[in-house]
């Protein structure tokens, strides 16, 4: 069974930093590539960034480019996403899951080649 779960989340200040973690397990974990959405109150979800599998190429949207970095650890089942220079509009559930291992460039933002979701972590940005 593939769980997926997500930490990291809380509430920091704009302008600061937050490293969220996401563990799976009951998987290869290495062969999927893995990705992050969030999703703010009243909004659809949106895609954030990804990596491949083994260490695989990132993407990240570009809105967030220069403020989010995507990585993984191969060892430890988790794929982090740091956050630098947060601001309001950044507050939302952010989620976790872990994709199919061949999916085109222009599939890899939809939200339907991704299989397995954590249930999220909250991240507030306020003063």
């Amino acid at each position: 069974q593939v769980q997926v779960v997500e930490s990291g989340g809380g509430l920091v200040q704009p302008g600061g930093s937050l490293r969220l973690s996401c563990t799976a397990s009951g998987l290869a974990f290495d062969s999927y590539p893995m990705a992050w959405f969030r999703q703010a109150p009243e909004k659809e979800r949106e895609f954030v960034a990804r990596i491949g599998s083994n260490n695989g190429r990132t993407r990240v949207i570009g809105s967030l480019r220069g403020r989010v970095t995507i990585s993984r650890e191969t060892g430890k089942n988790t794929v982090y996403l740091q956050m630098n220079s947060l601001k309001p509009e950044d507050t939302a559930v952010y989620h976790c899951a872990v994709g199919r291992s061949s999916t085109i460039f222009s599939e890899q933002m939809a939200e339907s080649v991704y299989d397995y979701w954590g249930h999220g972590t909250q991240v507030t940005v306020s003063s």
